[in-house]
Parts: C-alpha cells; structure tokens; sequence
C-alpha cells in the first residue's frame, strides 16, 4: 500500500488521450494524491473529405437512427448539425456507444438517447431489442475515420441501409519522449492509462525501442478487454482491465495501488 492518507499518494500516472480530453482524469488523480504525467499518444484532426461530411449530415433527417461513436464525434459533428438544422432533427432517433458519448450527446440533445445499461462498445448497444429491429432503416454512423466495422456489418445483416459521417481523423502526435523517459528511468511514471488499442500502438512507436522495457516493465491500466488483450501480446507484463470512463480508470488505479504486490 501507498505511504500517505491519499490512495494514489507518489504515484506517477502516464495519460496518453488526446489533448482536450485528459483534464478530467488527470485532476481525480491528482486529487488523491497522484501525479498525473500527460503525453498525449493521439491527435484529433480534420476529416480527409469535409465535402463529403457535410453532404452526409445534411441528409440526417432521412435517417431512422444517428449512432454516435464517441464524445469526439459528438463535439465534431454538433456544430455542422447545428449550422445546418438549427438542432437535432426530432424524428431521428439518437443514440450512442459508451455512457460518456451519452454525456456528450445530453448536453446538446434534451430527447432519450438510445444506450446500453451496461457496457462500453458496439457489442454491449447491438444487443438492445431497438437495434434487432432495423430491418429498411436508414442508420447513420458518426465517428472518425476508419476504426471498428463490427457494428455497421451487423447492422447491414439485421437489414439496415448504413452510411457513416466521418467527421474527424486520428493521428499520431509529433513528440520528444526523452524528458519522459529520463522521469521514467528515474522511477517517476508507477502506471499507464491506455483508453484505446489505437493509442496503445501509437504510443510503442513513439517510445521506441528506448522505451519499450520501461513499458513492458510497468502496470498498465485500461477500460477494456480488446486492449488488454493488444498489450499483453507487446509483452506488458502486468495489464489490469478496468471499468469504463474515467471513474472505472481511477478505481483501477486506487485497487491496484492499495493491494500488496509480490
């Protein structure tokens, strides 16, 4: 267990999201004690085709259904949906992967949102009865480009006609990992958040080889299995899956951190 009242009390935690989307996580830590280390392994940009976009969001009020991938597509496409239809369309049904798109979307949309109790990902919303009744729907798919085909494919067996507005693009940022790594070797970084299989890549390239035991050698921590499972194939030695969200990260953090560890 830690020294100290605080349960993360000395404890260095890496956050690898993008900027803009780690300031919540990295206050709780800091709360309790810990501190948190931002290198952000993913950048948000513009999509490749905004023509496209736009054409695509104009069209959402010939749609049945508008499924929301994440809270950055949320914030991506509100504004073109607001310049083009003053708000959301009230005959489309909304709806979202994961309880923080949910968030993002209750902030512009005062309609039910369509949502899994439980779970985080396309599994856990394509096993609600709503999405088993698609048959001659329109459904429209927000996200960035590229990622997961799992719920478009099933979608389009259960009969629905999908498009996708791909309204952002992920990146890998430009960074010098060398202060980080100089902390790291120093015995500053205890634990590693990864929130995606995408950012776990990016941040193995841009430790380089120079890093790759530092990771291999510490905790990480991240929100799902699919993640867990790329990590231990790099050869992290020590993965703890976590519940979703920034709570399901810091109670990770504080379990793990306040259970004697051989």
């Amino acid at each position: 267990m830690l020294g100290g009242a605080l349960p993360l009390a000395g404890c260095g935690v890496l956050i690898t999201r993008p900027d803009g989307q780690a300031e919540g996580l990295a206050m709780r830590i800091a709360e309790l004690g810990g501190h948190p280390l931002l290198f952000p392994a993913l950048a948000i940009a513009a999509p490749a085709d905004p023509v496209g976009l736009a054409h695509v969001i104009g069209e959402l009020p010939g749609y049945h259904l508008a499924i929301f991938i994440s809270p950055t597509s949320v914030e991506r496409a509100w504004p073109l949906i607001l310049a083009r239809h003053g708000g959301w369309p009230r005959a489309v049904v909304p709806a979202a992967v994961g309880p923080a798109s949910v968030r993002a979307l209750e902030t512009y949309i005062a309609q039910p949102i369509l949502a899994a109790e439980d779970g985080a990902d396309s599994e856990s919303l394509l096993a609600l009865d709503a999405l088993n009744a698609v048959g001659g729907k329109r459904v429209l798919i927000v996200r960035g480009e590229g990622g997961r085909e799992l719920l478009a494919d099933t979608l389009r067996r259960r009969g629905a006609t999908v498009d996708y507005a791909e309204c952002y693009r992920r990146v890998r940022p430009e960074a010098d990992p060398a202060p980080l790594l100089a902390l790291w070797r120093d015995g500053g970084v205890a634990a590693v958040t990864v929130t995606s299989r995408e950012v776990f890549a990016n941040l193995t390239a841009m430790l380089g080889e120079a890093g790759a035991g530092l990771l291999r050698a510490t905790p990480l921590f991240a929100p799902h299995q699919r993640i867990a499972d790329a990590a231990r194939a790099w050869g992290v030695a020590e993965v703890i899956v976590t519940p979703p969200g920034d709570a399901g990260l810091v109670s990770g953090l504080v379990d793990w951190f306040n259970e004697p560890h051989g």
